[in-house]
């Protein structure tokens, strides 16, 4: 997974809307193409809404557009695929380029976050012609959600796994994101930016990644990204500048705040990865009390409330990554048995596995299926199948969905190790997809289909033969598809990469598997507006 520190994916129609607030409901009219906006949180001083628009009819619809007014004390502070302008409190929403034609029965949502308490649109047209109807919700019992609150944890450490809080509803589909400690660093993304690019309300999950696992036990990877580094107004989630003597500073506690803006929001600590998965070998000697250090840290005082479980990325059991490890096909499913029993029912328990979906690969040399029933989900990798690290190629798209004429090895694409693990007994409703928000590239290229040779890994901004999707969008965009995901030839550089339009493509592979949702890495390779995580969620619906 995470090589060294990269890681170490209307025409004319009459239109109807409908607006909730769960329970509350408005109807603005009748049609064949209707648009709900649904109160997904409201915690008093703010709100996120999700709209969806559904396409009843039995033609594609082209495009929309959606016109409105918000009540006096609401504002659209941020929104999410659509292109929402705005004059005074009159607000036009349209379709993104990228999100396609609506097929006939299909849906796509988009959504925004506002100040003040949700209130119902008001004055709703649609491709200029009014919506008709009511504007005034039916009364209903206020919704019980907690608001935000900047009171400090307690400093007793629980005698017992805390309790979850608001969760996320269980048949629903997760989108889990990572966010790298050392982003903080040449990268300059902090967890502020994951609240101003709208990608925190279409997260479910965060992933911290990593803690460190060595000597057996479960420790601190950064301590000064993760909770000494002392962050400025600018900076900070809520403006609040942190001070010399607070408790708690660095990304976790502007993780704290995430929350609080974010009440649906879970965040998970990773340990592991490319570069920290030898300690495992010697957690799997003593699983109990590996899972005993990881619980006294994930449950520090000062920051128990940041997290709601841990991830366990092992780079991997009884297999080779950067290290090797022989501790068997059984290691793997005893830590994570130790690390449920100590963490308690309540809290998450994930993992990170391979994707080496080929005969005798990675995913056989492990019994990930008997750990299954004491994980929350498992996310395979299926990404870095192809890159730089074969410097002379053959050039191919580092993440397949699907295997095609000319793969360079058998097994190594996403729906091979998903059947793989399915096959196992492993329910898709606890496998997410992967996906990379970020390319792999060589140079010394002159053939611009995939499966041509190379002379070397083509440059990246951090590290050679890779780079975030929101630089390739511009300095290389993609030409053309394989296996469902893109490519493109520039120069002599050759890379692959996902776009919104091949994520579109991945989520409805996910969906028709019944798969629980996807996982990317990472947060900080999208664009500033939350471009892929926003194919993610919509594709997921």
């Amino acid at each position: 997974m995470k090589r060294s520190l990269r890681r170490a994916l209307w025409a004319g129609a009459v239109v109807a809307v409908t607006v909730a607030a769960v329970p509350m409901t408005t109807a603005f009219g009748a049609g064949t193409v209707t648009t709900t906006f649904t109160k997904a949180q409201d915690w008093g001083t703010g709100h996120e809404t999700r709209v969806t628009v559904t396409n009843g009819s039995s033609a594609t619809v082209a495009t929309w557009r959606i016109e409105f007014d918000l009540p006096s004390g609401t504002t659209i502070s941020s929104a999410w695929d659509a292109d929402v302008t705005s004059s005074g409190n009159h607000y036009v929403a349209v379709k993104k380029s990228w999100a396609g034609g609506l097929a006939p029965g299909a849906s796509f949502s988009w959504g925004y976050n506002g100040t003040g308490a949700y209130k119902a649109p008001l004055n709703c047209t649609i491709n200029g012609a009014a919506c008709g109807g009511g504007t005034t919700p039916p009364t209903t019992t206020p919704p019980t959600t907690t608001p935000p609150t900047t009171t400090p944890p307690t400093t007793t450490p629980p005698t017992t796994p805390p309790p979850t809080t608001n969760p996320p509803n269980p048949g629903g589909k997760k989108v889990v994101g990572y966010f790298a400690e050392w982003g903080v660093y040449g990268r300059n993304y902090h967890v502020k930016n994951i609240q101003t690019s709208g990608s925190a309300a279409k997260l479910t999950h965060i992933l911290y990644a990593f803690g460190n696992t060595t000597g057996g036990r479960c420790v601190i990877g950064d301590s000064y990204a993760d909770y000494e580094k002392a962050y400025t107004a600018a900076d900070s989630v809520d403006g609040v500048a942190d001070t010399w003597d607070q408790p708690l500073r660095g990304s976790f506690n502007q993780l704290r705040k995430l929350k609080q803006l974010n009440p649906h929001l879970k965040v998970i600590w990773s340990f592991g990865g490319w570069t920290w998965s030898g300690g495992f070998t010697q957690a799997a000697q003593n699983p109990a009390a590996f899972a005993e250090s990881c619980y006294n840290l994930v449950e520090d005082p000062r920051w128990a409330d940041v997290f709601d479980g841990i991830d366990v990325d092992w780079e991997y059991p009884n297999a080779c990554g950067l290290t090797c490890d022989s501790s068997g096909p059984n290691a793997f499913k005893n830590v994570i048995s130790a690390l449920r029993s100590r963490f308690g029912s309540s809290a998450l328990v994930t993992a990170a596995i391979t994707a080496d979906g080929s005969n005798g690969g990675k995913i056989d040399a492990t019994d990930y299926a008997g750990a299954i029933g004491n994980l929350n989900w498992l996310m395979p990798m299926t990404y870095d199948y192809f890159g730089a690290f074969a410097a002379q190629g053959p050039t191919a798209p580092h993440s397949p969905l699907a295997s095609y004429t000319g793969i360079p090895q058998q097994g190594f694409n996403s729906d091979a190790a998903i059947q793989k693990l399915k096959s196992k007994g492993i329910p898709a409703s606890k496998l997410l997809l992967g996906i990379g928000f970020y390319g792999r590239g060589w140079t010394g290229v002159t053939q611009a289909a995939p499966g041509g040779s190379a002379t070397g890994a083509a440059p990246g901004t951090y590290e050679a033969g890779i780079e975030d999707y929101k630089v390739l969008k511009n300095t290389c965009p993609a030409t053309g598809t394989v296996a469902g995901t893109a490519y493109a030839k520039c120069g002599s550089n050759w890379w692959s990469y996902d776009t919104p339009s091949t994520i579109n493509g991945k989520m409805t592979y996910a969906n028709n598997q019944g798969l629980g949702g996807a996982f990317f890495w990472e947060l900080s390779g999208d664009t500033n507006n939350g471009e892929l995580i926003g194919a993610i969620k919509g594709g997921l619906g």
